[in-house]
């Protein structure tokens, strides 16, 4: 499988760094993960202090990669043993073809430690502070509450598939994460929209894409989608927010 071909390729360049562990998280952890649409989201944690020297190395062994059919969804987070802490801290981070800073969240970090997916090295929970039920609803209220429901008031993105999937399967994630105490994949958060009442066209539009190969869509159905989106996640988000604010 290319994927796997991808990873051994990115343990090999990253073998310079001396590694103490390579985990991943997201669909691939989660069992729902779909080669040639589903993000490659991984942790690397490295021993020692992660300064210049230490990012040129990972962004040349990120370019390494190029060749590699699915380099381009490969996403890393670089963390040391004295920067685990902490889930509001940036760290080092190559994502969409560069570097940038940016933390690793309560929720993957939840995520690594009930189903991470060890690449290298010592497992999340040997290394990794746990993540207590109070920081996850909070992060996750604050996520739908100062991200997501802003959001929703820019018109013009939501015509892409990548907000109509992440807006909706996001708000079903947080829902059962506040309702239950747990984290669901997006195949499972999938299910539950429907239960919760979103747009039934356009849950169907989000399966297809995700498990099927359909035909692009034409720009009617992008803007009523757009809007049938919009118009059932601002109030949704709205009541979750005032449910477990």
């Amino acid at each position: 499988m290319p994927t796997d071909t991808l990873v051994a390729r990115f343990l090999r360049e990253l073998s310079a760094l001396k590694p103490l562990s390579v985990w991943a998280h997201g669909s691939l952890a989660g069992g729902d993960y779909q080669e040639g649409r589903s993000d490659l989201d991984l942790i690397a944690v490295l021993p020692g202090r992660v300064g210049p020297r230490q990012a040129w190395q990972v962004a040349v062994a990120h370019h390494r990669l190029r060749a590699e059919p699915l380099a381009g969804k490969l996403h890393c987070s670089y963390l040391t043993p004295h920067t685990l802490a902490g889930p509001d801290r940036s760290h080092l981070t190559w994502a969409h073809g560069g570097l940038t800073r940016r933390p690793v969240t309560p929720v993957t970090r939840r995520e690594l430690h009930d189903f991470g997916l060890v690449l290298h090295g010592e497992a999340p929970t040997g290394l990794l502070p746990p993540v207590t039920g109070r920081q996850l609803r909070d992060f996750v209220v604050r996520d739908q509450r100062d991200f997501w429901r802003p959001a929703v008031r820019r018109r013009r993105q939501w015509r892409q598939d990548a907000w109509v999937d992440l807006g909706l399967l996001t708000f079903a994630r947080a829902t059962v994460t506040l309702r239950d105490g747990r984290l669901v994949s997006k195949r499972q958060a999938l299910a539950e929209l429907s239960a919760l009442g979103a747009p039934e066209e356009v849950v169907a539009d989000i399966a297809r894409r995700r498990y099927e190969d359909p035909a692009p869509a034409d720009g009617a159905w992008l803007v009523r989608r757009a809007e049938l989106t919009r118009a059932y996640l601002g109030p949704a988000i709205d009541a979750l927010v005032t449910a477990y604010g």
